[in-house]
């Protein structure tokens, strides 16, 4: 049997879709089950010469040969979903937990007129934080009772569980970041819900003795979209030197950045139980590395980085992303595990 859990180590965008269908690629699941909060995440991911952003979906939708399942404990908005369902072409291939809460129209209205999660905590406006509450409140509408999502309705934990123990691959994926964990994030300036690796398990339904993997994905330079502490932030000006102006996915929000965080980095290691790393942007450390496939033909510059991340974490790292494309990435895994 065997399950990896691919989790966010800063603030969210770090590039989690990328190392995503990377390891689905090459990997295979039979399953991929996404875990984390709901549509406020959003998964940009390049495939064929394409760009999709998506919000509900797993980012694993580009392995063609997975099933693509959504977690019980994972809010879901109906209209976002049949979206993505339509547009990527997986009607037989998605299914949600039949119990996985539902976003509605007033949990949506209620968090972009929030003077609070609107104004001072910078939500994306989608629904999720009212929604949670709801569930805590035993009030929420579940999938089961949505006409519309009737014949995507399956229980995730017995098919994720059953396809672990027949001995296939399943691919777990969270959402948000290690830092915006409503538990171990910059409170009060985070997400609903604890988004750490022990978390995406639970929400799929998966103990923790299923997992053999967890992955966690840096970003060389780490950013911040929204309010809240962000302690090695640069200016705006500094970013753009380095070639640095990004977007949210889902708000369009210009992203804040940052340089490499050791501090949280080690925390989140720990705290997600890191038994790999990814890396993601290293071209934007040293341009010379863009698009390399091989260890050998990094810089001096880039390999010394991800010596002082090995450094800082304790973990290998296994993954390092050379561009946006699929195919732009360094696979270590058969070297350092």
């Amino acid at each position: 049997m065997s399950a990896t859990i691919v989790v966010g180590g800063f603030w969210g965008d770090e590039g989690k879709g990328k190392i995503i269908a990377h390891i689905a690629h090459s990997d295979k699941p039979k399953v991929i089950a996404r875990g984390g909060v709901g549509p406020n995440a959003g998964h940009t991911v390049e495939f064929d010469g394409k760009s999709f952003g998506i919000r509900m979906i797993p980012s694993g939708f580009v392995y063609g040969d997975a099933k693509l399942l959504i977690g019980a404990g994972v809010l879901v908005n109906p209209e976002v979903f049949l979206n993505e369902v339509k547009m990527l072409n997986v009607e037989e291939r998605a299914r949600i937990d039949y119990r996985c809460a539902i976003i509605e129209p007033k949990h949506i209205e209620a968090d972009k007129s929030s003077e609070h999660l609107a104004g001072k905590i910078g939500s994306t406006g989608s629904g999720c934080g009212p929604a949670n509450a709801d569930r805590v409140m035993r009030v929420a509408r579940l999938a089961k009772d949505v006409v519309e999502l009737q014949p995507f309705l399956t229980d995730v934990p017995l098919e994720v569980n059953e396809t672990i123990d027949s001995g296939e691959f399943v691919l777990i994926e969270g959402s948000q970041g290690f830092a915006l964990s409503l538990y171990y994030g910059t409170y009060p300036y985070v997400t609903s819900k604890d988004v750490s690796a022990s978390s995406i398990a639970a929400d799929v339904g998966v103990g923790p003795t299923k997992i053999d993997d967890v992955v966690v994905v840096f970003k060389t330079f780490p950013t911040r979209v929204g309010s809240g502490p962000f302690p090695t932030e640069m200016s705006q000006e500094e970013a753009e030197s380095l070639g640095i102006v990004e977007y949210g996915t889902v708000t369009g929000r210009r992203r804040r950045v940052g340089w490499w965080d050791p501090e949280l980095a080690r925390y989140s290691a720990m705290i997600n139980g890191a038994t790999q790393i990814a890396i993601t942007g290293i071209d934007r450390l040293d341009k010379e590395c863009y698009g390399v496939t091989e260890w050998g033909k990094l810089t001096p510059k880039a390999k010394e980085f991800v010596e002082r991340v090995e450094d800082d974490t304790g973990v290998p790292v296994t993954l390092i992303s050379t561009g946006p494309s699929l195919e732009q990435i360094i696979d270590l895994r058969d070297e350092r595990l």
